[in-house]
């Protein structure tokens, strides 16, 4: 399982989904933010996982800012001559931007205008640079110019900004059109208009809201701001901001309220004197109602008695607000009360002016009015419950009028359920959906004072337990091994409720193996002492509580590993017939020993596009050692189709996993004309090159005598007529891969490049080699070079290189004069180090004989290209 993670940033940068499950991951359209270190991780479920990481680097960069200010202290309202002016340039960007000023068409640089100074503020870290113009001058008023750049990294051009500074270049001052604060009603239509009084050049205007954004429904015109239908949520500080890069921007608020009434609540206080919960003939009580008001100060308060009009007297007090408690509070104190004084208070809440509905709150006041009190049913606590369930908890709340009931954590300071440290209830209950096992604990449920007596809270509590099956690790793993040896299982568990009551229960398919308690570890192990065909399979450890039970798989087979294809064989190989064509089909075996021994493999082929398999038997002698290298030919391959080839292991379990790959014909080889070099061509290593497309050409040779062997040739160019004296043969070899050692700075690793030349003749060429970095396609380094007759014998060159990043080498022969002049290298190699001084001497001369059977090794980072000596 293949998984992409990413660290580095903020949280905001990390993938929405916490991971991408995908060998590739594309990113289109990659932002700034997307940058950072990202993580591929292998899994299998054996041994530990594989991780890879690679840095990505976004280059942006933004269009830069010129603002202008003056000194502190200095006349604000315009740029008079003989002040100091600063210029202040700013861009985001990624590498650091370079910056540069011009005065028309001067370049501005330090100490070339002695009225002029550019320096960078300590504190800015790079990102800013500043203009600044000493006692201003009539010159000095310009057009000036910043130029940022990133010096064209991604090809990112520079970017420029420019201002006009003249003797009337002021900051920007405005004006509201309306009042503050501004008071509606709800639905109603609201426009802010604000206009510009000063500054050169015109200021730009903008506005934004103090809390949030500018709602959706917002309708904006230049400086005019319209909010139609307007609502409570609506309401709050509204800005208009005036704008144009000289000085600070000029700001002018006003706030919008909506008038409303919300949420009314009451109260009764038993005669305080007393200490008496009760409401008692002879007794003092007070009635208190509370509203929320926006604005508070319009809020008014009226009381009625069984819905007559009640007016304040000596018996019975009203008080508009009370200063003890919060704003929007009205008390009707009753002095004495008397039996006549009992039946239905009401108090209404409205706002002066109108528009907004009443607020009407009716409290009964009789004999039957009593205190609240509180219980838990006795078997509502303790409340047993599985994870997931949907679940209430009950408090039975007495008393008339029934007061709020608040439910609240009683056993830690954590929020609710629904994220409120409080949660009110109107009927004692409170009812949780999805229970988690954090939801575990004791509950507190107390009386409010609000719509009920204003006495001492009463409260209970309601213990919540949560039960959930175990958690235990692994969930699946596979588990390969040979007939006669051991495997030893361990489920584990992680975390359960309830523990004390913990099982487990081993079975092979529908057969149980073994069954216990757990006491006091916290895992259960099974072993299979010597496996047979019989004890392969699926066990499962199934650890059981009552909430439910947690299960362990464990795959335990003999397959063998799955063989991985050698994928830089060269291909096709060669027959000395026109329509087929071979193929050495190459492989080595993944954890050849960690099973029984393979014994052969079954071999799949099919033409590319079709169904059918043709398969036969390979048969394996001997034990298979990590790392060796397997061959075998396909032969009577059709030109030019392509096979798709699979490769099974077979032991004495019976078939392990699969490998599939396709094979392709490319025998015509990779050929394109170089640009603009007329009849310069040039050839890939990866492919076979014909040598008679009219173009001079590199070309394979084969030994004489020999007939068609494995990769038996060499590299030589034909100066046979009608190749003509100057003509280049170019052979460009495959990308090598060089990893950066650390993000910021190139590789240290060294390579000994290598290779056999022979150039014999009186009218040789010259040999070159050159070094492509990548990105660099245009440039070529010269690294080595040799001309004219060098002997009937084999060269051996040798060069040091240390390419920063990844890299190709390039063989270019030229003709000479005349047609002896055939140029030939063989046994190209690139290995990792510099070339040793104890190496053969470069002058070295190689036999002519033909070498044994040349072979191709994967090395890191780099490829060995290997061919036979030269034999004409």
């Amino acid at each position: 399982q293949i998984r992409w993670t990413k660290t580095a940033g903020s949280a905001s940068d990390r993938f929405q989904d916490s991971s991408v499950f995908n060998e590739t991951l594309r990113i289109s359209n990659i932002q700034r933010h997307q940058g950072g270190r990202y993580y591929c991780k292998a899994e299998n479920g054996l041994g530990s996982p594989a991780i890879k990481s690679i840095r990505v680097d976004v280059y942006y960069l933004d269009d830069p800012i010129v603002t202008v200010h003056q000194s502190i202290g200095e006349a604000k309202e315009q740029f008079y001559y003989e002040k100091t002016v600063f210029l202040r340039c700013v861009a985001n960007s990624n590498p650091p931007v370079r910056y540069s000023w011009r005065r028309g068409q001067e370049v501005l640089l330090q100490g070339s205008d002695k009225g002029v100074e550019i320096y960078e503020p300590f504190f800015t870290q790079g990102e800013t640079k500043i203009l600044k113009l000493k006692n201003l001058r009539p010159q000095d008023y310009a057009n000036y110019s910043c130029i940022a750049s990133v010096r064209n990294v991604c090809s990112i051009p520079d970017k420029m900004v420019s201002f006009r500074l003249s003797n009337k270049t002021a900051s920007p001052s405005i004006k509201l059109l309306v009042d503050d604060p501004i008071v509606v009603n709800p639905g109603e239509a609201i426009t802010l208009v604000c206009v510009t009084t000063g500054g050169e050049p015109a200021p730009s205007l903008t506005w934004v809201r103090s809390a949030g954004t500018l709602p959706d429904k917002t309708v904006l015109n230049g400086g005019t701001l319209t909010i139609p239908a307007i609502t409570s949520e609506d309401s709050g500080t509204y800005s208009c901001i005036a704008n144009n890069n000289v000085g600070n921007p000029a700001k002018k608020s006003t706030n919008i309220i909506v008038r409303a009434l919300k949420k009314g609540r009451f109260w009764i206080t038993p005669d305080p004197y007393h200490k008496d919960d009760n409401i008692q003939i002879g007794r003092e009580v007070k009635i208190s109602c509370q509203v929320e008001a926006v604005p508070s100060e319009e809020l008014a308060f009226s009381w009625f008695k069984n819905g007559r009009p009640l007016r304040s007297s000596e018996r019975m007090v009203i008080t508009q607000t009370d200063p003890d408690v919060s704003p929007g509070t009205t008390n009707l104190d009753i002095i004495d009360l008397k039996f006549t004084d009992f039946g239905t208070y009401t108090c209404v809440a409205s706002l002066k002016g109108g528009g907004i509905s009443d607020i009407s709150i009716d409290v009964n006041i009789s004999s039957s009015t009593v205190p609240p009190n509180l219980t838990v049913p006795q078997e509502k606590s303790p409340l047993v419950t599985r994870e997931g369930d949907t679940i209430e908890l009950q408090c039975q709340v007495t008393g008339k009028p029934k007061p709020i009931i608040l439910w609240s954590r009683a056993d830690k300071e954590v929020a609710m359920p629904d994220g409120a440290l409080q949660t009110e209830s109107y009927d004692g209950t409170l009812r949780i959906v999805n229970v988690s096992r954090e939801m575990t604990g004791t509950y507190r449920c107390q009386t409010s004072q609000y719509n009920g007596f204003n006495v001492k809270p009463r409260e209970a509590l309601v213990q919540l337990i949560v039960q959930y099956p175990p958690a235990v690790e692994p969930a699946f793993l596979e588990l390969r091994q040979g007939q006669g040896r051991g495997v030893t299982m361990s489920c584990r568990v992680l975390r359960a409720y309830p523990t004390r009551v913990l099982s487990y229960e081993w079975r092979l398919g529908g057969r149980v193996l073994r069954t216990g308690q757990f006491d006091l570890q916290d895992s259960t192990e099974y072993t299979v002492s010597s496996l047979s065909r019989d004890s392969y399979g699926i066990y499962n450890c199934n650890i059981i509580n009552e909430a439910g039970a947690g299960r362990c798989s464990f795959l335990v087979t003999g397959k063998a590993y799955a063989p991985e294809f050698y994928y830089d064989t060269y291909n096709p190989l060669w027959q000395n017939r026109p329509r087929v064509y071979s193929y050495s089909l190459q492989w080595t075996q993944m954890n050849p020993g960690a099973v029984d021994r393979i014994l052969a493999y079954r071999l799949g082929i099919r033409q590319a596009g079709q169904q059918r398999w043709w398969e036969q038997e390979i048969t394996v002698n001997g034990n298979i050692q990590k790392g060796e290298l397997i061959t075998y030919n396909l032969t009577e391959l059709i030109k030019p189709e392509a096979y798709e080839v699979r490769l099974t292991p077979i032991t004495r379990f019976g078939e392990g996993d699969s490998t599939i790959r396709v094979i392709k014909y490319s025998g015509k080889g990779s050929i394109s004309q170089e640009k603009g070099s007329g009849n310069v061509l040039e050839c890939s290593w990866n492919g076979v090159v014909i040598p008679s497309l009219g173009i001079m050409s590199w070309a394979w040779s084969f030994p004489k005598g020999r007939g068609v062997l494995v990769f038996c040739f060499y590299m030589y160019i034909e100066t046979s007529r009608p190749r003509l004296e100057g003509e280049k043969a170019r052979l460009v070899s495959p990308v090598f891969s060089v990893a950066p050692k650390n993000p910021y700075g190139a590789t240290n690793t060294a390579y000994c490049f290598s290779f056999y030349y022979h150039m014999y003749g009186q009218h040789i060429g010259s040999l070159n080699v050159y070094l492509r970095l990548k990105g660099q396609t245009a440039i070529e380094n010269p690294l080595w070079s040799s001309s004219g007759n060098k002997g009937q014998h084999w060269n051996q060159a040798r060069v040091n290189i240390n390419p920063p990043t990844s890299f190709q080498l390039i063989f270019e022969g030229i003709r000479g004069p005349g047609i002896e002049g055939d140029i030939a290298i063989d046994d190209v190699s690139i290995v990792e180090g510099e070339c040793m001084k104890s190496d053969q001497p470069a002058n070295n001369l190689r036999s002519g004989a033909v070498g044994p059977l040349a072979h191709i090794r994967l090395l890191p980072l780099l490829i060995l290209m290997s061919v036979l000596s030269h034999q004409r």
